[in-house]
């Protein structure tokens, strides 16, 4: 399983890690990602899904269905 959320499509990024020295190295930047079960009143059921925080604070502002919707629409989720 990757490390993607599902519904942002957020995943890791590629840095640097500067010594003090300005000595450069490649590092991996994970995203924040939480597992999260939720409940889906319109269909009566429980979904889990590999989410960021970001992606939670989404939710819980607009709602898992409008969560969904958009996560559909921009081709997250089929």
């Amino acid at each position: 399983m990757s490390r993607v959320c599902e519904l942002t499509g957020k995943k890791a990024m590629v840095g640097n890690n500067v010594s003090h020295a300005m000595n450069k190295t490649k590092r991996k930047f994970d995203a924040n990602l939480v597992k999260k079960r939720f409940y889906i009143p319109e269909e009566d059921k429980w979904i889990t899904l590999k989410v960021s925080t970001s992606a939670l604070k989404t939710i819980n502002k607009i709602g898992i269905t409008a969560a969904l919707k958009q996560a559909k629409a921009k081709g997250f989720i089929k």
